[in-house]
């Protein structure tokens, strides 16, 4: 295993004080799975405090102790962080992730610490001196089958958060539940022990399921067998909810927005927060045919689902978070969601096309109604390119409206400048011309001034 040369040298200080550091967690496991390290935990065995790794670790550079009672480090070296950390034993004592009583031992075996953990594949450690890979519960195994196995029964339950993890796990590694992790999960969430976690910890698991799995759709798959999705209503609602065949022969609504989250996830760019309020979008684009599909004569519609889409979206996010300025952000995705295909079949004017552009971004409109087009299939959809798309972000970059609205070409002081006396009216002067600019009537400031002059002054 490589590793960065201040962690060997750390070790063989270590060494000097019959102390040893063992890799553990996420790198070990991302090394069987072929995927990049980004981040390495050491677990020092064999010193009798924390405050004596502290004062080891400061020979190399800068520490944080960032948490005294589980005895973890944060080390500072050049441009990089690492966390060095104690052995410890967790018992619970009360509800939530707070709730445990923490019990550091340097004198602990790599086993017994490894033991709290929750899956196999993340209980394995490196041991830096002897080059050693450590593998108490035989997790290798469990590698080479893609299964995902809990350790200990009690420990497992004392997180529920455990079971958000294994569904983002399958997810971003293409693993199976193990079958007696898989009973218990569904005990778990039948129990009713989901009730305890905040919900920021579990928007933090829905973060990593939507942006580092190839395939969504997996974990929310999984959700359902779980029965994780009584928790979310919004989405078990859409389960079963018909189609038509015509536009819709791959399945139900369900189907549908599996289909879209996994096109997705396959557009991601590199701004982390947009992707996430593409990906929120695309899975809640369609809540509104929950409450808006209606059958007769064997027709189904769904007419104004993406507006009684809006509240559902809305509720769904305030499950998650209180980050109300990002679940606005995503409510116009979702409301005009079907606007670029209306616009492109009715050839929409630019002063449509305009106005769109005060109601919601059209680039990142265009990026999930791609993903709504793509999530389905239509021939014209397998033959992945969306011509309503292109078409209409063609025109809204004509008109220079692609990611943000026209700018008013005149301001209050620009009257002022006209010598009218500031007043209420002012407004009325301003969204007059405005709504001359989204008609196309009036192109430049020469203008806005010329018709004011004309009319009021």
């Amino acid at each position: 295993m490589q590793l960065p040369k201040i962690l060997k040298t750390i070790s063989r200080t270590l060494l000097k004080h019959n102390a040893r550091a063992i890799v553990v967690g996420g790198a070990v496991r991302d090394y069987f799975l072929k995927l990049p390290i980004k981040d390495y935990d050491i677990e020092v065995f064999g010193l009798d405090d924390v405050e004596q790794l502290e004062a080891i670790l400061k020979e190399f550079g800068s520490v944080n102790l960032v948490g005294q009672s589980f005895g973890v480090l944060k080390l500072h070296y050049q441009d990089e962080e690492y966390d060095f950390s104690f052995p410890r034993l967790e018992c619970k004592v009360g509800k939530g992730h707070r709730g445990f009583e923490v019990e550091t031992d340097g004198s602990m075996s790599f086993k017994e610490a490894s033991a709290r953990r929750d899956f196999t594949v993340n209980a394995m450690g490196y041991d830096i001196a002897k080059k050693l890979f450590l593998d108490p519960f035989n997790a290798q195994e469990d590698v080479n089958a893609k299964l995902l196995r809990h350790i200990n029964d009690t420990s497992f339950i004392e997180d529920p958060l455990r079971v958000y993890r294994a569904v983002q796990f399958c997810a971003r590694f293409g693993y199976s539940l193990a079958p007696e992790t898989k009973d218990l999960c569904i005990k778990m969430v039948k129990d009713g022990l989901l009730e305890e976690l905040p919900k920021e910890r579990v928007y933090a698991e829905f973060v990593k399921l939507l942006l580092k799995s190839p395939k969504p759709s997996v974990g929310f798959e999984l959700m359902r067998e779980l029965a994780v999705l009584d928790y979310f209503p919004e989405l078990q609602a859409i389960i079963g909810t018909p189609q038509d065949k015509k536009w819709h022969p791959e399945g139900d609504v369900w189907v549908h927005t599996m289909l879209c989250v996994d096109v997705m996830a396959g557009e991601l760019g590199r701004d982390t927060k947009q992707n996430l309020k593409h990906m929120f979008a695309t899975l809640c684009h369609d809540f509104g045919k929950a409450t808006a599909t209606t059958v007769e004569d064997g027709r189904i519609r769904a007419i104004g689902h993406e507006h009684t889409g809006v509240e559902l979206a809305k509720s769904f996010m305030l499950r998650l978070t209180n980050e109300h300025s990002f679940i606005e952000s995503i409510l116009p995705l979702v409301e005009h969601h079907l606007k670029p295909s209306q616009f492109y079949v009715a050839k929409s004017k630019d002063k449509a096309i305009r106005k769109l552009a005060t109601k919601v971004n059209i680039e990142e409109l265009v990026t999930v109604a791609k993903a709504d087009f793509l999530g389905r299939t239509t021939p014209e959809a397998l033959l992945g390119k969306y011509e309503a798309g292109e078409w209409l972000l063609k025109k809204a970059q004509h008109l220079k409206v692609e990611n943000r609205p026209l700018d008013n070409l005149l301001q209050g002081r620009d009257l002022m400048e006209l010598e009218l006396i500031p007043s209420p009216k002012f407004k009325k002067i301003l969204n007059a011309v405005y709504a001359l600019q989204i008609e196309g009537s009036i192109c430049n400031k020469e203008e806005a001034l010329e018709y004011v002059k004309n009319r009021y002054c």
